[in-house]
């Protein structure tokens, strides 16, 4: 799917802030969460910007891999929540359904 933001991706702007995210944060925040250690190759947008250009330049960024960015993020902005699960084997995320109160 091709969404008329997409090329915001393509300016210098990005370009630099991708890369300055990316020094700054090289490894993986969703591995590293795992005990795993993982380089990043994405800059994420923690909070989906959607083609609003002020989220898009200034809101937060994630360093992740592409495994990451590509399953594990979609799933929680699909589903709203995480799947991992702690030592007790209970989900970790207090946004997952048996977590609920």
């Amino acid at each position: 799917m091709h969404e008329e933001w997409q090329h915001f991706y393509g300016t210098a702007f990005w370009q630099r802030r991708r890369k300055q995210q990316l020094k700054a944060h090289p490894l993986c925040k969703c591995c590293a969460e795992r005990g795993i250690v993982t380089a990043a190759r994405v800059a994420d947008h923690v909070e989906p910007h959607k083609g609003d250009w002020n989220l898009f330049a200034l809101g937060e960024l994630q360093s992740l891999c592409g495994s990451c960015h590509n399953s594990r993020k979609r799933f929680i902005e699909t589903r709203g929540h995480s799947v991992d699960v702690g030592d007790d084997g209970w989900p970790t995320d207090p946004k997952h359904p048996a977590n609920r109160s």
